[in-house]
């Protein structure tokens, strides 16, 4: 082999490695897809085409055999009329007629079966085209599933990615120095705005009688001691006065009253409480 040959093999497998490698499989699919359709329409092009032939074959046939019908009609009347010679003239042209009958049936006859063939053929390529759609599909559907998953590998492994952690951590580590720096200068606006004093209160006041709410549920719990009782002031020695004058008549009556009302008011509400 020559230098020649041997570089125009070498740049052609480059080639057709190149194009291995470029090559979608989705486009490519579709593209299949597209050729046998085309394929399927020249197909009914040609299948219509033999069909249309045996039609005109078997019009020819027909037409012959009307043909020589005709002329052994016509040989009959040329023997009604007593004319031998006509008649064989007549007979002669019937035979060509026949013979080209006989021709024409055959050439029908061996179309139609070809015709035939081609439909079947012609079936045959459509579902073969029609399986090649769904598979297509399956196809399809599987590529986009596996890239899918590619880029999820690649996603994970880049995640895997030690490099990736490590931002993780430096960042986590300067947000906590923010967060220190950020609450020292707090700590120092106080101390220098005389603040913490105030605060240290505010805190006591928010927390103020939190003990004794405690205490006191603690002894309703009974797991404290009892409130001890409270001393009783001592009573008040009262200096004796004057004797308060008697009531008058209608203050009796007034008190009577009231104690009338009272007492009905209670039956009522001993009624009401019985129903």
């Amino acid at each position: 082999m020559g230098i020649f040959a041997r570089l125009a093999t070498l740049i052609k497998s480059n080639l057709n490695d190149l194009i291995s490698r470029s090559e979608d499989p989705e486009k490519m699919l579709n593209q299949v897809v597209i050729d046998m359709s085309n394929q399927l329409i020249e197909a009914k092009k040609q299948v219509a085409v033999s069909i249309a032939d045996e039609k005109r074959l078997a019009k020819q046939a027909e037409q012959e055999a009307a043909n020589a019908a005709e002329w052994e009609r016509r040989a009959m009347l040329a023997i009604k009329a007593g004319d031998d010679n006509l008649a064989k003239e007549a007979l002669a042209r019937k035979k060509e007629h026949d013979q080209l009958a006989a021709s024409y049936k055959d050439q029908w006859t061996k179309q139609k079966q070809a015709v035939e063939q081609l439909k079947t053929a012609l079936r045959l390529l459509n579902n073969k085209i029609e399986e090649a759609k769904r598979k297509k599909n399956v196809l399809i559907a599987r590529k986009k599933r596996a890239e899918a998953q590619k880029a999820i590998q690649e996603t994970l492994s880049g995640l895997n990615n030690a490099s990736a952690f490590e931002t993780f951590d430096r960042m986590s580590a300067k947000i906590d120095q923010i967060e220190a720096e950020a609450e020292a200068a707090g700590e120092l606006q106080e101390q220098y705005s005389g603040d913490t004093l105030a605060h240290r209160f505010g805190q006591l006041e928010a927390t103020a009688g939190a003990e004794d709410d405690l205490l006191a549920l603690k002894r309703k719990m009974g797991v404290a001691p009892p409130e001890p009782p409270k001393e009783v002031a001592p009573a008040q020695v009262r200096v004796a006065g004057p004797a308060p004058a008697p009531p008058t008549q209608a203050e009796q009556d007034e008190l009577a009253a009231a104690l009338a009302e009272l007492e009905a008011e209670e039956q009522r509400e001993q009624a009401r409480m019985k129903r």
